[in-house]
């Protein structure tokens, strides 16, 4: 759901262990990603060195939605991410709707975790969300940080996708920013320029390849 990322090799024997000894589930689907540098929200995840990731997902035919993502990080005290999320989405008229709650776990990290609730809406090449604090390990309470953001999308040729990115993240405790990108994707490859407007923050060059799998 909220990002992709197994070492090539990894991905490879995952993938011939689930075709050969398990059948399909309906609903059930994983995903794996490796990237040249881990960016949450326009921010390095793993000071700026490399990222292997990946998650499962269950999605209902009613549009319910659970799953968990883990990555490995070079944030604070922590090695590693785990995220756990359940959600609904659901389509109105041309509009697609996506609500849910997420948790940011750092099993390795002290005082990391926090926890969203999230709402965005969908309509063609456009997403409009917002994520606003549930919690946190830090001392945080509900609505002290939120981040908004604004996602469009567009094939400019075959299967070929161009993207442009802005969100704004801002903290009861003060130090808020906006971060910005544009990116280019297709087959699963991904090539990305993103930015904020933090004092000593440099733009960052982004790579990645991501697969998705049925189980």
């Amino acid at each position: 759901m909220k990002k992709t990322a197994l070492m090539l090799s990894a991905i490879t024997l995952a993938t011939g262990l689930f075709t050969t000894s398990a059948q399909a589930v309906d609903g059930l689907s994983a995903n794996a990603s490796v990237t040249n540098n881990y960016i949450w929200r326009g921010v390095t995840q793993t000071d700026d060195q490399a990222a292997v990731s990946g998650g499962i997902d269950f999605n209902a035919e009613s549009g319910f939605y659970v799953g968990a993502w883990a990555s490995n990080v070079k944030y604070g005290t922590a090695n590693s991410e785990l995220d756990l999320y359940l959600g609904y989405g659901f389509e109105v008229g041309e509009l697609t709707f996506d609500v849910g709650y997420l948790n940011y776990g750092y099993p390795a990290g002290e005082d990391l975790d926090f926890s969203e609730v999230y709402a965005s809406v969908s309509w063609e090449f456009l997403t409009v969300g917002y994520n606003v604090l549930a919690d946190s390990d830090a001392g945080g309470d509900f609505g002290d940080d939120d981040y908004i953001f604004v996602d469009m999308a567009f094939e400019v040729s075959d299967g070929l996708e161009l993207g442009f990115h802005y969100g704004s993240s801002s903290f009861d405790a003060g130090g808020d920013y906006s971060d910005y990108g544009i990116s280019l994707s297709k087959n699963g490859f991904s090539f990305g320029i993103t930015d904020t407007d933090k004092d000593g923050d440099d733009m960052k060059v982004v790579l990645s390849y991501s697969l998705d799998f049925d189980l």
